[in-house]
């Protein structure tokens, strides 16, 4: 009866986990979306949009280290309500200040950088705790049902912000911001997050936050699945870069493409990662989730060096067009090809005590990374000619992840995948690579 009930509660949590992301993030999204187009429109200048940018990369970086000890020391419920009232009175305060003094730069990069340190500690808080939420046979589900919200927020804040934003004001933003930030408090408080974890928290407690910064990191050193699955993504996200930069630049500037049909295809996307993510949360859990995430890295890599196929092989507008819709449908599709299983992973294998402060070092070498590729690519493109930067990208990233998830690799993650090799040598004719 009491598993019954629990059980119940597990499903709560699943749909209630959903809903509060997809209120937040799209909330945070209409947002940024407002926000941005307010920073262009009042200074023009790009180096106030960067610098807006770099409020929100930056307290995260220097920040997670710190959020995932936190995260392991004190109670992850509490974190995700403080976090998320902490936003709501971030936004309330550049209300006030907006009713009462005006919307000024200095106002928006403070609230942002606010805004990034608290998504960040409940972020890294709910991440470290699905296995607390929810039981072992639904954690693809509901990393799946999160993705789905990511995606419906992706999909549908710039049209809802579009639309906004030439009717209403910037504080009429905010206050549905403020709104939407209140509902996800209420659910987040209904939920219990230790109904399936066990943790054992008193030796984290005898610890200081450098001790136990250190023990995560030791903890890393020997888990040595998981260290590669680290290093993959994070040349993943450098390798991203030369897809950062250079798509928009190739489309945009090389291609001359309309800027409404450039965002068609960024829909595309966006489409193409819910699509996957519902599939994702209806199917059984995958069994050999480092197989296919390679798979998708590998698939990954070859879009990439695709998108300069048109530099090389000249197109009519509407054939290129229809082939970038096609290719963006199918990088959101690997996407979450790629992220799902590795997440699943991720849940399942790392010891609940530890799982905030690997996941907050993942968060911070992940972030470093990032601006890093773009700024490395964006003098690459300014060097040498887009197709070839893309394709040596491409290039490296497949071959990088060939090596560095080779087959000896694959199987000492999944013995079962070995066995079913060769379980029957004879009747298969050879052994499935």
């Amino acid at each position: 009866m009491e598993e019954s009930l629990k059980l119940k509660k597990a499903t709560y949590h699943l749909y209630t986990f959903m809903i509060s992301k997809l209120i937040s993030t799209f909330g945070s999204q209409v947002y940024a979306f407002a926000i941005s187009f307010y920073i262009l429109q009042l200074t023009g200048s790009a180096t106030s949009f960067a610098t807006n940018l770099l409020c929100n990369i930056l307290p995260r970086t220097l920040a997670a280290p710190f959020a995932g000890a936190i995260t392991d020391r004190y109670s992850r419920k509490m974190i995700v309500i403080v976090s998320q009232i902490a936003t709501t009175l971030a936004i309330t305060g550049l209300l006030i200040y907006t009713l009462t003094s005006g919307l000024s730069l200095i106002a928006i990069y403070t609230t942002t950088s606010i805004l990034s340190l608290t998504s960040m500690f409940s972020g890294i808080a709910f991440t470290s705790s699905i296995t607390g939420l929810i039981d072992q046979p639904r954690i693809q589900k509901a990393t799946a049902m999160n993705q789905m919200a990511i995606s419906f927020a992706a999909i549908g804040s710039p049209a809802v912000g579009g639309l906004l934003y030439g009717t209403v004001s910037i504080p009429v933003f905010l206050i549905i911001f403020i709104l939407a930030s209140l509902i996800a408090v209420i659910l987040e408080s209904t939920m219990n997050f230790r109904l399936f974890a066990v943790i054992n928290k008193i030796e984290e407690q005898k610890e200081t936050m450098w001790q136990s910064m250190k023990a995560g990191i030791r903890y890393l050193r020997v888990q040595s699945t998981i260290l590669v699955i680290l290093w993959i993504s994070l040349l993943i996200n450098f390798f991203f870069g030369a897809f950062e930069v250079g798509y928009s630049y190739i489309l945009i500037e090389n291609l001359k493409m309309q800027s409404q049909h450039f965002g068609f295809t960024q829909g595309a996307f966006s489409l193409g990662m819910l699509l996957m993510s519902v599939y994702f949360s209806a199917r059984k859990e995958v069994k050999f989730p480092l197989l296919v995430s390679k798979r998708g890295i590998v698939g990954l890599g070859a879009v990439i060096g695709s998108i300069a196929l048109p530099l090389l092989l000249p197109m009519g507008y509407w054939t290129m067009f229809s082939y970038y819709l096609v290719l963006m449908f199918c990088f959101g599709i690997l996407i979450i090809t790629v992220n799902t299983p590795l997440h699943v992973m991720f849940q399942k294998t790392i010891d609940d005590e530890y799982k905030g402060r690997v996941f907050s070092i993942v968060e911070t070498m992940s972030m470093a990374l990032t601006p890093l590729g773009m700024v490395i690519y964006g003098v690459l493109y300014d060097i040498f000619p887009a197709q070839w930067v893309l394709l040596l990208s491409a290039a490296m990233l497949i071959i990088t992840t060939l090596g560095m998830m080779r087959t000896s690799i694959i199987r000492k993650v999944h013995p079962k995948w070995k066995e079913k090799q060769v379980v029957h040598p004879v009747k298969a004719g050879t052994v499935a690579r």
